[in-house]
């Protein structure tokens, strides 16, 4: 039985629906189709963006080489995608990637661990353990290049946004906004409680990919002091 839709995005592209929500076994489907789109593209296959449980699929009408009776475009491309993905369910991978996290929690690197705390009725080092206790699967990239939405944070240390964002937190900044936790990867405005810092570079332009992390990666925190910080910011390629 199919487990997935597709509706229209324009006259360019077509959305892929696997579920709604923040959902593990759905998220697997998403980055399973993206791979399998990417690895056997169709003619006029553009690019593909997986987010939490959509796929967004570009493609070039003019490339497609459709048949007179094969219809609309977006009907065409519907029907190759159809094909493509027809076996999806049985064969959605499993396979796992953790990437380590090094973060030192506190004092000027994560200014409003405190909150979290007293928020949730913690002192600040029992929310580090939970924090770094669980592996977090990277749901999809966006606000800024190379941001990680994660699932999986516990709800005994959520927070909500803050009222008033601030207008600028420091590149590598860990936050917390409701139930998910993400990495800041430029210096930008934001909302998000900031609990530590990463010496890591998550967007490095000059590299190739230039983002450190990918979707359906997994991610594990590790807490470090502030002078094993200033190590390995000092290492940065």
């Amino acid at each position: 039985m199919r487990n997935w839709a597709i509706d229209p995005l324009g006259d360019a592209a077509l959305l892929i629906r696997f579920g709604e929500g923040i959902d593990e076994g759905v998220n697997r489907m998403v980055q399973a189709a993206a791979s399998r789109l990417e690895a056997e593209p169709f003619p006029g296959y553009l690019e593909c963006v997986p987010s939490f449980g959509t796929i967004a699929v570009y493609y070039d009408p003019v490339e497609l080489n459709r048949p007179r009776e094969a219809g609309t475009a977006f009907e065409y491309v519907g029907s190759l995608i159809g094909k493509l993905l027809q076996d999806l369910g049985a064969n959605a991978g499993t396979e796992r990637e953790t990437i380590e996290i090094p973060v030192c929690y506190g004092g000027e690197f994560g200014p409003d661990l405190a909150y979290v705390a007293e928020f949730n009725g913690l002192d600040e080092a029992e929310v580090v353990n939970i924090h770094t206790g669980r592996d977090y699967l990277v749901f999809a990239l966006g606000f800024a290049p190379g941001f990680p939405y994660l699932g999986g944070m516990s709800d005994r240390i959520s927070a909500p946004r803050k009222a008033t964002p601030r207008l600028s937190i420091p590149a590598g900044s860990v936050g917390i906004a409701g139930t998910q936790t993400g990495i800041y990867p430029l210096e930008t405005p934001g909302g998000w409680q900031i609990i530590g810092r990463t010496p890591l570079a998550l967007f490095r332009p000059e590299q190739e990919p230039p983002v450190l992390l990918r979707s359906g990666q997994y991610i594990r925190f590790r807490a470090v002091s502030a002078s094993e910080y200033d190590k390995l910011a000092g290492g940065r390629e």
